[in-house]
């Protein structure tokens, strides 16, 4: 890969050993997939978007450098709140020594914490609730169905959301994703806000539950968008932390070749994971990579990587490094 970027160059004269050259030898892995016309899937767990990974993560899909996003309802929804609350936010650098009357405290304040960040419920939770509402029994009036993320394209591409932006759109990496109708998986959307407030309206029968898409039609619609795009080339998974945000579209693969019996079905053709959770008591946050070739995941040859440091670090210096920063 030339270098132009100043992080770029940095890395590739710095990042020579441990973690660091891990770092860098899944840049190049990654840049090697889209020079073969492989696709790439992102995945997104932990509070990445509440960590604001916009920042960079707007401008790969801007740049064609991610074809899918498989992400929990809380990633989801956490960069919608970024966009229209990021100046009611809080930020508690000393969260590490709170007792717990002083978590309390922040609970009457309406602040829910995530790690040194807390979110302001009411500005940004229920500034989107009202929009998203009328979108959903909208849908629901007109027998219309679709995956929460759809419904949240809805809403950004509506415009309803403009007279409450706190940060520049081009740092939202949903606006991004709207703006170019992006592939999303959301597995256990129900795990949410949202989903909580959706769940809410139908315990009132506001709403009815079949009007949102559910998680096994996202995995059905995952295994004809994996086939469909596997005809000619290969899709590589980025996986940022672990948990159902990884485990659940991975899975697609040994679903298709054992469940379907359809044996033609290749392999993820790339495999990169950053996590600093340790292997252990079952873990597959923690699994190495080589745990999946006996899942039917990744084959023999797939290149395989693993960066055990902190996602907020590793995650802006790798797409900083794709962008040529």
């Amino acid at each position: 890969m030339q270098s132009k970027g100043k992080i770029t160059a940095f890395m590739l004269e710095h990042y020579k050993h441990f973690n660091s050259a891990s770092l860098v030898d899944a840049a190049k892995g990654y840049q090697e997939q889209l020079d073969q016309g492989n696709k790439m899937m992102i995945t997104l767990a932990g509070a990445m978007s509440t960590a604001e990974l916009g920042k960079s993560l707007a401008e790969m899909i801007r740049a064609d450098k991610v074809q899918i996003i498989s992400c929990t309802g809380a990633n989801l929804e956490e960069d919608l709140m970024n966009l229209v609350a990021h100046s009611h936010y809080k930020r508690v650098p000393n969260y590490r020594s709170l007792t717990a009357k002083e978590e309390w405290g922040l609970l009457e304040k309406g602040l829910n914490r995530v790690t040194d960040t807390c979110i302001p419920e009411e500005e940004a939770f229920r500034r989107l609730q009202e929009h998203i509402f009328k979108i959903w029994k909208t849908a629901e009036e007109n027998n219309e169905r679709y995956f929460p993320h759809e419904y949240m394209y809805k809403l950004l591409l509506s415009g309803v959301l403009e007279q409450y932006y706190e940060i520049d759109p081009k740092n939202s990496w949903m606006i991004a994703a709207a703006e170019k109708n992006l592939p999303i998986v959301v597995p256990g959307w129900e795990d949410s806000t949202m989903g909580n407030i959706f769940a809410s309206y139908c315990i009132k029968s506001d709403l009815r539950p079949v009007t949102m898409k559910s998680g096994i039609e996202y995995m059905m619609w995952l295994a004809d968008w994996y086939t469909a795009n596997t005809k000619e080339n290969g899709i590589g998974f980025f996986q940022i932390g672990g948990g159902i945000a990884g485990d659940f579209p991975i899975c697609v693969v040994p679903m298709l070749y054992q469940d379907l019996e359809r044996t033609g079905t290749p392999f993820w053709s790339y495999f990169c994971q950053i996590s600093d959770s340790t292997t252990s008591y079952g873990s597959y946050s923690g699994a190495v990579p080589n745990e999946k070739i006996t899942w039917g995941k990744l084959d023999i040859n797939t290149p395989k990587y693993i960066i055990e440091s902190d996602a907020t670090i590793v995650a802006p210096l790798i797409f900083a490094f794709l962008l040529d920063w």
